[in-house]
């Protein structure tokens, strides 16, 4: 009688996949937009590739357009490391969300983690976040920081930027939006359907649950170079939110000239009033003037926002892309990442 064969060792992925509620890949996907950050990247996927979270661990790189050798760093990363890395290039700059909806797409994790490549976010604090929102049950969970260490301009913008957000977006009051938070897989599948070329990660989120909560963690100093957001920026990223995600300006457009109309018919009574009980002809070349001046300072500021809603649905209409993928470089199969591991010169 022959013997029978010993059946064959399953690989590490799928015995990974076969634990986890699902049937995802992996527990965690850590999603990180990358622009400029050549000189960070390379620690960033090091000391993530260190940590252990339930169910595993993946990265996902999307260089957005980049101007530094970021694509190169990036590749030379997706061929050494020791964990599932996912390379993407975008074939020009189209903005951080627009970025993180890309490598949404391509996460296959129960849970996203989305994190900046500069190194302010500590690595350390990626398995402290994935843990309160997989153990709360939470959809998703924001960070916060005692301290942020950014300059002292883009914090004020940051501040601003949460409080515009706390009146356009149904969100909990107070919740300080972050870009290093944690989704789950059925918040990240509901938001990555959207493929107008103006994302906004957070006011998507809120369409979707909210069952949502945050935690405190370290924020530090940039370790190289400075901020890639420039005041230009962050008003294009308010722009976004004001406009994409809430017909708010609208109804205070239209409040501005119901105010206005009141304030002319005011004036207008008090020229009647002063005409039958005044001597001589009513003054006023100066204050006519700031009138006129004023109204069409308002009329002018409804027909931009006006504009900026048909621009902004006719680029839609007319297919303005939300990213053009260049390039996909898949993770390497988990053989591959063994024998890199265990040979260090491959």
């Amino acid at each position: 009688m022959s013997q029978a064969l010993p059946e064959p060792a399953l690989p590490e992925l799928a015995v990974a996949e076969s634990a986890l509620p699902g049937g995802y890949p992996v527990g965690l996907s850590v999603v990180v937009p990358v622009y400029r950050g050549a000189a960070t990247v390379g620690r960033l996927v090091e000391a993530l590739s260190a940590l252990r979270p339930e169910g595993g661990l993946e990265v996902v790189l999307v260089n957005d357009g980049s101007p530094d050798n970021s694509g190169e760093v990036c590749r030379a990363l997706a061929a050494t490391a020791t964990i599932p890395l996912t390379y993407i290039e975008h074939a020009r700059n189209f903005g951080e969300h627009n970025a993180v909806m890309t490598g949404l797409r391509h996460a296959r994790g129960a849970y996203v983690i989305t994190m900046d490549d500069d190194l302010q976010n500590p690595p350390e604090e990626v398995l402290k976040l994935y843990d309160h929102a997989r153990l709360g049950g939470w959809d998703v969970v924001y960070t916060r920081y005692a301290e942020k260490k950014h300059e002292g301009w883009r914090n004020l913008g940051s501040r601003f930027a949460n409080r515009v957000a706390d009146m356009l977006l149904d969100k909990p009051r107070g919740l300080y939006l972050s870009s290093f938070r944690c989704m789950s897989a059925l918040v990240v599948a509901e938001i990555a359907r959207y493929r107008g070329p103006y994302p906004y990660v957070d006011g998507l989120i809120m369409q979707v649950t909210q069952r949502i909560d945050s935690i405190e963690v370290m924020h530090l100093a940039r370790a190289e170079g400075r901020s890639n957001y420039t005041l230009k920026r962050l008003v294009l990223l308010w722009m976004n939110l004001a406009t994409n995600f809430s017909i708010l300006p609208l109804r205070l457009a239209i409040l501005a000239g119901v105010a206005m109309g009141l304030l002319g018919l005011l004036g207008a009574v008090a020229v009647v009033i002063e005409a039958l009980v005044g001597s001589g002809t009513p003054s006023g070349w100066a204050s006519s003037m700031t009138t006129t001046l004023l109204l069409a300072g308002v009329q002018f500021l409804i027909l931009g926002v006006l504009g900026e809603y048909v621009g902004r649905a006719f680029l839609s209409a007319n297919g303005k892309p939300q990213g053009v993928v260049r390039e996909v470089l898949p993770p390497r199969a988990p053989a591959e990442a063994r024998l890199v591991q265990e040979d260090p010169a491959q």
